[in-house]
C-alpha cells in the first residue's frame, strides 16, 4: 500500500527473522555481496561463500586498493557499499576465489554498489 509516497507492508506479510541457534550471524550473510574488513588483506569486495569466527570465504572477488565513494556526500568503504566506487578509485583484477582467515567485518553492498565495483576498470598493476 501507497500512502503519500510511501510504499508500507502489512505487518502479516513481514517475514520474522528467527534465530535458531544452528548459524551465525556471520553466516547469515552466505551468498550476499559484500565489502570485507580485516588487518591483513585490506578491504576486498565479493560473494559470501563461507563465514564463520574463523574467517570468510569469497567468489568472485577484488581488492580495494584506494577507494572513495562513487557518492561525494558518503564515507569510507561504508558509503562504497552504498554507492560503488570513483572513477579514481584503484582495485585489483577480479579473482574466483579469496579465503580471509583472520577478524574480519562485513559491510553488505547494494546490487547498483557492488556491480559498479566489479566494473571498474582501473586496475593497480
Amino acid at each position: 500500500m501507497i500512502i503519500n509516497g510511501e510504499k508500507y507492508i502489512k505487518e502479516s506479510e513481514v517475514k520474522a527473522v528467527e534465530f535458531t541457534g544452528e548459524e551465525t550471524i556471520a553466516s547469515r550473510m552466505i551468498g550476499k555481496k559484500v565489502i570485507v574488513r580485516s588487518a591483513n588483506e585490506g578491504i576486498n569486495a565479493g560473494i559470501v561463500v563461507v563465514a564463520d569466527e574463523t574467517g570468510v570465504e569469497l567468489t568472485s572477488c577484488r581488492r580495494l586498493w584506494y577507494h572513495k565513494p562513487l557518492d561525494s556526500n558518503l564515507a569510507w568503504y561504508e558509503g562504497v557499499a552504498v554507492s560503488g566506487i570513483s572513477s579514481d578509485s584503484k582495485v585489483s583484477g577480479t579473482v574466483n576465489r579469496k579465503v580471509i582467515i583472520e577478524k574480519y567485518s562485513m559491510t553488505e553492498c547494494s546490487d547498483e554498489a557492488f556491480e559498479i565495483i566489479m566494473s571498474c576498470t582501473n586496475v593497480k598493476s
